[in-house]
């Protein structure tokens, strides 16, 4: 089978495609986050928008991660512009970064290929979603120096017994430790822009209200529960981009035999919404570390 490249579509514009400078942005903000690397952390959840805007609060997830006895790297993104009630596998071989390449795990792809429940997406498709691509420096920046591969899934828009379904055949990956989990999604985007504009006046400013409801989902994915967690999406439908990728994850937890645990580190703004006339994105950042305690 010949090479086919996924280009790193979004360098030059969602974040700087000099190798030099990306190197040196990621470099800072790892360092400034001030983690301690840990083998326990199996799995990351972290925001994909521009580097400008995220790329700081996405170093809370991937600074926490020890690379020294991972293989490969399950990466798990919602879809944008294409749609599917499906989750679709790439069909490149190497994810280009401007910063170091990332190998397809080909071997998995075929497995999963095989149990006939996920689509193929064109190399487009794959170029055109910003998702999954922009945990790919912060990858190969932590990778730098170990052999890893990548196994990209693009969740669509799944249905909750469809998301059941793939949390149980991804379950036993979660089994392997030498598999490791980027789980990619912003929080919650206020505005007429984005149509959603919820607001308790009990919390003061429109800022304060959409804290208080990111972090009511964050509580939630917390517990690992996914069917809280789709209660909860029912009940305020929180603009939570990846939902259906983080829904899958905690239905991965829920369905594998070791004991993992999410807890968010970081939660940020891209702006601090005042009036109905502003908008504003939220960014979360999360580990999920096995719990090596008997207690659950």
């Amino acid at each position: 089978m010949g090479t086919k490249v996924r280009r790193p579509s979004h360098a030059g514009s969602w974040y700087t495609d000099n190798p030099k400078e990306l190197s040196e942005e990621l470099e800072g903000w790892l360092q400034s986050c001030g983690l301690t690397k840990s083998p326990d952390v199996r799995g990351v959840i972290a925001p994909h928008a521009g580097y400008s805007y995220s790329g700081r609060a996405a170093a809370y997830a991937f600074g926490n991660i020890d690379p020294s006895n991972i293989l490969r790297v399950f990466l798990l993104g919602p879809s944008h512009h294409y749609y599917t009630p499906k989750c679709a596998l790439s069909t490149a071989t190497v994810y280009k970064t401007p910063i170091g390449d990332l190998p397809i795990d080909l071997e998995v792809m075929e497995e999963l290929k095989a149990t006939g429940k996920f689509e193929l997406m064109d190399i487009r498709v794959d170029e055109a979603e910003h998702s999954m691509e922009m945990h790919l420096p912060y990858l190969a920046k932590v990778f730098e120096g170990h052999q890893v591969k990548v196994v990209p899934i693009l969740v669509g828009a799944v249905s909750a017994e469809n998301e059941a379904m793939y949390g149980q055949i991804l379950a036993k990956y979660v089994d392997n430790p030498s598999n490791f989990f980027s789980i990619s999604s912003d929080f919650c985007h206020w505005g007429s822009r984005f149509n959603y504009m919820h607001y308790d006046k009990k919390h003061g400013s429109i800022y304060k209200s959409i804290e208080a409801l990111d972090k009511m989902g964050m509580d939630i994915i917390e517990t690992g529960d996914p069917d809280s967690f789709k209660q909860y999406l029912l009940e305020y439908d929180n603009t939570i981009c990846g939902r259906h990728p983080i829904s899958v994850f905690l239905h991965m937890l829920r369905n594998c035999s070791t004991k993992i645990n999410i807890k968010f580190l970081r939660y940020e703004q891209s702006s601090q919404c005042k009036s109905t006339r502003d908008s504003s994105v939220s960014y979360a950042s999360a580990a999920a570390k096995t719990d090596d305690s008997s207690s659950s």
